[in-house]
């Protein structure tokens, strides 16, 4: 198998492991639209996966599926793979990839961290030294600027995602027929904008309550979430945003099918 192969299908496998982690975040939220449960971020929905029979195995495939994405990320943002080029708003959407690559690559390491150490004890220190560093951060004076700063990110990847829902842009990356194009469209670009609600309503929530977090994380997808649900008709709006994110990974399923891939790898034609 030639490296750019290698690399394609590791791609692909990134996709399809984005896709597992967002059909468990949707079907939590989904439960707890019914109150059956509360709503679960990333880190958690990795622990429930944990338990369940072959738990290891499966999580086992997500970190290596985890740690492909993030490699095709930052391949995207320092390669130029998809030709976003050097303008303002190629540099803002290279930028956008590269932090993608990391935040899915700490991901991976946290699960990482579960498959070795347990979830107890891995949940008690990865969290422990996350909220530590953070403190530490975050105990600067005028810290809250940097909390404004740093909610800039999801906002931005949000209001990203709603575009490219609202315009179908991610077509033109996909090799499907129109027959199968019919049937993916609207699911996905009804997953990215569910999904890029969930990140403007996190930058939100960051400018909002900047001291409130100063001593803890930050919030993520299940403060959204768990916000959504607090809301007058919480449960239909939270419902909606589960299917959402169902939709999401539904999304990232046909990404790992039929997304165009090129690697630009030295020495090795670029033609997938």
């Amino acid at each position: 198998m030639s490296t750019q192969h290698t690399l394609v299908v590791l791609a692909r496998c990134g996709y399809a492991a984005r896709g597992v982690l967002y059909l468990i975040i949707g079907i939590f939220a989904l439960l707890a639209a019914q109150d059956s449960t509360k709503p679960k971020d990333s880190h958690k929905s990795l622990e429930a996966l944990l338990s369940q029979p072959f738990g290891h195995v499966l999580v086992g495939l997500v970190v290596a599926g985890l740690l492909a994405f993030a490699g095709w990320r930052i391949l995207q943002a320092t390669r130029d793979v998809d030709h976003h080029g050097t303008t303002l708003k190629g540099v803002v959407i290279r930028a956008g990839l590269l932090a993608g690559g990391l935040v899915n690559g700490a991901l991976a390491f946290f699960a990482l961290g579960l498959l070795i150490s347990g979830v107890r004890s891995s949940g008690h220190s990865s969290g422990g030294q996350t909220k530590d560093l953070l403190a530490d951060l975050l105990s600067w004076e005028h810290s809250n600027l940097l909390i404004y700063l740093m909610a800039l990110v999801p906002f931005g990847v949000g209001l990203a995602h709603i575009i490219k829902g609202w315009r179908a842009s991610f077509e033109k990356y996909l090799e499907a027929d129109e027959e199968v194009m019919r049937c993916i469209r609207p699911v996905s670009r009804f997953g990215l904008i569910a999904r890029g609600v969930v990140f403007i309503e996190i930058a939100i929530l960051l400018t909002l309550s900047g001291s409130r977090y100063q001593a803890a994380d930050p919030p993520g997808m299940k403060e959204a979430l768990d916000a959504l649900q607090n809301l007058p008709a919480g449960a239909l709006i939270l419902m909606v945003m589960a299917l959402g994110l169902i939709a999401f990974a539904t999304y990232s399923f046909c990404e790992a099918a039929w997304r165009k891939i090129n690697m630009d790898v030295p020495g090795v034609a670029s033609s997938y």
